[in-house]
């Protein structure tokens, strides 16, 4: 098939354009690199069913495709802080525009939302009937709600004009490819130990979030927008729970390094407790993480390891 993902040279976006590349689809992968990088597409480049474009997609585009994986929003509080104006255009345009080119040439559409719907949750493990508890209001807002807009527009575009969608709720991505300036847990500690300077934990470390390996994660994506059963939404993460403070341990641990653990105030509207109940998953898709904690966080320390002067 031919195949668009928005974001495509964004962590999880790359990784997905490989995975479509290795399963014999041609790729058109769409990035206006706020946040992505040409180097996590650039063994692609040249390749005759991989192309690159750049644009963003709070503009319309015209393409012919046969699906379209919707992953394009700065996902770090970091990045999506940075600019939340945009960041909230991202969600909401995009989705309409992608939308539109969905319904104008009969494709089939997924949309990367994420498990921030949920917001500080009062229900644990959140299952996909759970509808949140956000601030609207708050600085996360732009792309939590902006994320759940998202969502809407994806199910009244298939109640009012028939769009194949399929919603995903993404958890806690973790793998080679995460930016250096994440600023997100998983690349924060691997890169403050590997430089061997103090590790930066949030409030007491007592609150927990759920990681899932990329790969996993890409499986996940794939089997979701062949599945004909939709349109979700689904959770796809990791179910394993870690405190924030044994993770940070773990990684001086697998790192070998000195750094000392630091403490420095919670964030706002920072989720207490993080924890995706996959049960839908498992029976509509056949998934489950498979590759466990220990053994990513090595191949992801490693590639962290071979940046070199860049960290």
């Amino acid at each position: 098939m031919r195949i668009l993902v928005t974001g495509g040279a964004g962590f999880i976006g790359s990784h997905l354009c490989e995975r479509l590349l290795k399963d014999g689809h041609d790729v058109l992968c769409l990035d206006n690199f706020f946040t992505g990088c040409k180097t996590n597409v650039a063994s692609f480049l040249g390749g005759s069913r991989f192309e690159l474009i750049r644009h963003d997609i709070t503009e319309p585009i015209l393409l012919e495709v046969d699906r379209i994986y919707n992953l394009a929003c700065p996902a770090s509080p970091v990045h999506y802080q940075y600019n939340p104006v945009k960041t909230i255009k991202t969600n909401v345009m995009g989705a309409i525009n992608m939308l539109g080119l969905a319904k104008r040439v009969k494709a089939r559409i997924l949309q990367a939302s994420t498990s921030e719907v949920y917001g500080d949750p009062e229900v644990h493990p959140q299952p996909e009937s759970y509808w949140g508890h956000v601030n609207p209001i708050g600085i996360r807002s732009c792309y939590d709600e902006g994320k759940r807009v998202a969502e809407t527009l994806m199910m009244d575009y298939h109640r009012q004009n028939g769009v194949d969608v399929r919603i995903v709720r993404i958890f806690n991505t973790y793998g080679p490819r995460m930016a250096v300036n994440d600023g997100r847990v998983v690349s924060n500690f691997i890169v403050q130990a590997l430089r061997g300077e103090d590790i930066t934990v949030f409030g007491d470390g007592s609150q927990t979030r759920s990681f899932c390996y990329v790969d996993d994660l890409v499986d996940g994506l794939v089997r979701m927008m062949e599945c004909d059963e939709g349109p979700g939404p689904v959770n796809l993460g990791n179910p394993a729970e870690n405190s924030i403070l044994e993770f940070a341990r773990q990684i001086v641990s697998l790192t070998g390094s000195q750094s000392r653990i630091v403490y420095a105030p919670l964030p706002a509207d920072d989720p207490k407790q993080r924890q995706p109940d996959i049960s839908l998953a498992r029976h509509l898709l056949g998934w489950e993480p498979a590759v466990p904690l220990t053994v990513g966080l090595q191949r992801t320390i490693e590639y962290f390891a071979t940046l070199g002067s860049a960290l």
